[in-house]
C-alpha cells in the first residue's frame, strides 16, 4: 500500500543528502538502486517522481503508465534515454544535472590523455615484472600541441580550464553555441575545418543525439590533416568502433583515451561485437576505462545536491 505522501522512485545509488533532503520536503522515498529496469515501467503508476540514471529509459509507453507522474530526475546529463516529447505532452518536469560531474569527467579525461602520453600503463605493468624499458617508452608532452574540443557546454568548459596551464592551443566549436569563449580567454572559438586541419588531439564533448548518433566515423577521421589522438568521454554511440580500428591500423590515429563505447554490456556482444571489441582491446595505444569519467565521490555528492535542489524549485533543466 502506497502512502498517502507523493513517493518518489530513486532507481539508481545517490547520496543520502537527496534521500533526506526529498523528504524534508514531504515526499516519501523509496531507495531501489538494484532495482530491475524490466520492472520499473510497472511499478511507476504510483510514483510522483522518478530518480533515474542510464539504466533506465523514460519512453512514451513508460509514461503512459504513470498517470502521477510529476517530475523525472536525471543524475548527470544524458537525456537520450528519456522522450522529452512525451514528457512536455503529460507535463512532466524534467531535471538533470550536468554541472554536476562536469569536473570529474574533465579530471578522468585529462587523465587518460597524460597516461596515454607518458606510456604509463604499460610503463607500470613493465615495474612491476622488474623489467626497465625506458627508451621504448619515450612519452610525448601536451605543450606545443593544438586540441580541438567538439562541443562547448560544461564539460567541454571544465576540459577546456584544465587544460589551460598546460600551454597547448585550444580549439573549441559548438554547432549551436557562439560567442561562449568570453569566460574563457585561453580558448579559440573556431570552424570544424579549422580543427580538421590543425589539431592533434580530438575530444568529444557531445549529447547523444539523431544527428550526432554515428557522427565519429572513418571518413570523418580521415579529414584531419595531422595524426591524431582521439578522446571520447561523452557517448559510445557517437563514435563507430570500425572506425577506430580501421584509422589505428592507417595510422590516422595513433591512440585513443575511451571512456565510452558503443556497447557497454559485454554479456551482449554479438560474434561481431566479440571479435570488433577484442582487437579493439588488445591495442597497446588504447587507454581504457568502463564509463567512469564522471564517476567521483564528489560528483556523486554533488549531483544529488543539484537535483534536490531543482526538483524543490521546479527548475526544469533540458
Amino acid at each position: 500500500m502506497m502512502s498517502v505522501k507523493p513517493a518518489v522512485l530513486i532507481t539508481d545509488t545517490v547520496h543520502e543528502l537527496l534521500i533526506l533532503g526529498l523528504e524534508a520536503a514531504g515526499y516519501e522515498c523509496h531507495y531501489l538502486p538494484d532495482i530491475d529496469p524490466k520492472i520499473v515501467p510497472e511499478k511507476i503508476k504510483d510514483y510522483t517522481g522518478i530518480v533515474i540514471n542510464s539504466k533506465i529509459t523514460v519512453d512514451r509507453f513508460f509514461l503512459q503508465n504513470a498517470p502521477k507522474l510529476k517530475f523525472i530526475a536525471r543524475l548527470g546529463s544524458g537525456l537520450e534515454i528519456i522522450d522529452l516529447e512525451a514528457a512536455k505532452e503529460k507535463a512532466v518536469l524534467v531535471h538533470r544535472s550536468p554541472d554536476g560531474n562536469c569536473d570529474a569527467v574533465a579530471e578522468h579525461a585529462l587523465g587518460m590523455l597524460l597516461t596515454l602520453a607518458n606510456n604509463l600503463c604499460t610503463a607500470n605493468a613493465d615495474v612491476r615484472k622488474k623489467i626497465w624499458r625506458r627508451e621504448e617508452l619515450r612519452g610525448w608532452e601536451l605543450m606545443g600541441k593544438t586540441i580541438g574540443i567538439i562541443g562547448f557546454g560544461f564539460t567541454g568548459a571544465a576540459f577546456a580550464k584544465r587544460l589551460s596551464g598546460f600551454e597547448l592551443r585550444i580549439l573549441a566549436y559548438d554547432k549551436f553555441r557562439k560567442d561562449f569563449t568570453g569566460n574563457y580567454p585561453y580558448v579559440t572559438e573556431t570552424s570544424m575545418e579549422q580543427i580538421y586541419e590543425e589539431a592533434d588531439i580530438l575530444s568529444i564533448h557531445l549529447p547523444l543525439t539523431n544527428e550526432t548518433k554515428g557522427l565519429i566515423d572513418e571518413a570523418f577521421l580521415n579529414r584531419f590533416k595531422k595524426q591524431i589522438v582521439l578522446i571520447n568521454t561523452a557517448r559510445g554511440e557517437i563514435v563507430h568502433t570500425n572506425a577506430i580500428l580501421n584509422t589505428l591500423n592507417s595510422g590516422k590515429l595513433i591512440g585513443a583515451c575511451l571512456d565510452v563505447f558503443e556497447n557497454e554490456k559485454p554479456k551482449t556482444y554479438s560474434a561481431e561485437q566479440e571479435i570488433l571489441f577484442a582487437n579493439l582491446f588488445e591495442r597497446p595505444n588504447v587507454l581504457l576505462s568502463p564509463h567512469i569519467a564522471g564517476w567521483t565521490q564528489e560528483s556523486k555528492r554533488r549531483l544529488s545536491q543539484l537535483l534536490l535542489q531543482r526538483i524543490i524549485n521546479e527548475e526544469e533543466m533540458i
